[in-house]
C-alpha cells in the first residue's frame, strides 16, 4: 500500500530541545509531549521521515536513530536531504498563505512555540 510521505524536523518537534544547542550527536532532552503517540497514529497513514541539519554533521544521523531508539519512537527514515513529501511538521517555519507583501513582517515577528510559551 502507498503511503505518501510527510517531513518532521527533529529538534523542537519531536526532541524536545529544552537545552538549547549542544553538538550535532549530543541530544540531550525527552521527546516532546504526546509526540510518540501522535507519530504512531500519523505512521497509519504516512511515511516519516525526519530531515535536520544534523545530520549534515559528523555523527548526527546516528545521535538522532539511537535517541529514538532509546525513546521507542519509529520513523521511516532520517535524513539531511528534503525528499519529496505531502507537508511538513516544523517548529521554525511559517505556512506561505499566498499574501507576499505579508512575508517580511511575518518573518520579522516569527517565534517558535517554545518561545509564544515563554513571553506569556
Amino acid at each position: 500500500m502507498y503511503k505518501p510521505t510527510l517531513i518532521f524536523d527533529f529538534d523542537g518537534v519531536i526532541h524536545s530541545y529544552t537545552s538549547g544547542w549542544k553538538g550535532a550527536d549530543i541530544i540531550p532532552d525527552p521527546p516532546v509531549e504526546g509526540i510518540r503517540k501522535a507519530i504512531q497514529d500519523i505512521r497509519i497513514l504516512y511515511n516519516i521521515i525526519i530531515v535536520s541539519s544534523r545530520c549534515y554533521q559528523k555523527g548526527g544521523i546516528k545521535a538522532i536513530e539511537d535517541w529514538l531508539e532509546k525513546y521507542d519512537i519509529i520513523i521511516d527514515g532520517v535524513t539531511g536531504e528534503k525528499p519529496p513529501a505531502l507537508l511538513t511538521v516544523d517548529d521554525r517555519a511559517i505556512c506561505f498563505d499566498g499574501k507576499s507583501e505579508l512575508l517580511l513582517d511575518k518573518i520579522l515577528k516569527f517565534g517558535t512555540y517554545m518561545q509564544i510559551q515563554q513571553n506569556q
